[in-house]
């Protein structure tokens, strides 16, 4: 049974006056009540708006970009009131690497180069994503410099074509000059005789992994992982194709042009490029 009781009998049960509740109910938020009311609207607007997957160093750079004012501690106070939880990387163990072939292995050139500008290293790896038509594979190249995907390709098998269009993508976006560092781990794919061709034709120089070392790319790998962890961990894909589209979304429309990258200085691939070289010496 509900019961209704007038305002009067509920102030007199609460010891206030009627005037100090109607007072009350009147006035207008305080600024500092108003402050937090702005930024949780542009918080959850902004959550939304990055594909729900920036936890709070990355909304706190977001909201300042915007024009808001606040600490990460804020930020991540208000995460917590609004329920907004980032997802949480997972690790995982790529398996698409076989280095029991006959061909050549490029020496780990990796450490002795650093990459100052743009096409100076790229480095290239291969993932794997499960669809209800079995395995894809996905090649990807990303230049070490910006961190930026400037190649990739899918496909349901694993031969040396694979990472050769993937590599053709990027020879096409970015037109390298001779000199190019071309870092991969020691899979048949990068070893193979047409990959090597096609790193002579664009003057490229190969460099490896040592054998069972992911960490030599580790950028790459970190790549994949967000990858997964933002956009692939609770997808059903029924085909190939399905993927693909799913793949493109995030990499074109998302992480170049719009992520913020913790090792760019919260900046997006695209906007670290288009930055002059000189700001970044």
């Amino acid at each position: 049974m509900v019961s209704f009781y007038t305002i009067g009998e509920l102030c007199q049960a609460l010891a206030v006056s009627r005037s100090g509740y109607y007072a009350w109910q009147g006035r207008r938020p305080g600024p500092r009540a108003q402050q937090n009311q702005q930024l949780r609207s542009k918080l959850q607007e902004l959550f939304e708006g990055n594909r729900r997957v920036y936890g709070s160093p990355r909304m706190t750079v977001s909201l300042r970009q915007a024009g808001l004012k606040c600490s990460r501690n804020r930020v991540a106070r208000h995460m917590r009131a609004l329920g907004l939880r980032a997802r949480q990387k997972r690790a995982f163990k790529p398996r698409t690497t076989d280095s029991n072939h006959p061909h050549p292995i490029a020496p780990n050139l990796l450490a002795q180069t650093t990459a100052k500008a743009p096409n100076e290293v790229w480095v290239s790896d291969i993932t794997y994503i499960s669809t209800r038509q079995g395995w894809v594979y996905l090649a990807g190249v990303m230049d070490l410099w910006s961190r930026k995907i400037v190649g990739w390709a899918c496909a349901d098998h694993l031969k040396s074509s694979l990472v050769k269009t993937a590599l053709k993508q990027a020879v096409a976006a970015r037109r390298p000059r001779p000199g190019l560092l071309s870092h991969s781990d020691q899979g048949v794919q990068y070893a193979s005789d047409e990959y090597r061709q096609l790193l002579r034709k664009i003057k490229s120089t190969a460099s490896m992994s040592g054998a069972g070392c992911c960490y030599d790319n580790a950028a790459m790998e970190s790549f994949w992982s967000t990858l997964k962890t933002e956009w692939l961990h609770d997808k059903d894909f029924a085909t190939l194709q399905e993927a693909q589209r799913a793949i493109f979304d995030y990499i074109e429309t998302f992480y170049n042009p719009r992520r913020l990258h913790s090792a760019l200085g919260y900046q997006s691939p695209v906007d670290f490029e288009l930055e002059p070289l000189n700001e970044k010496s």
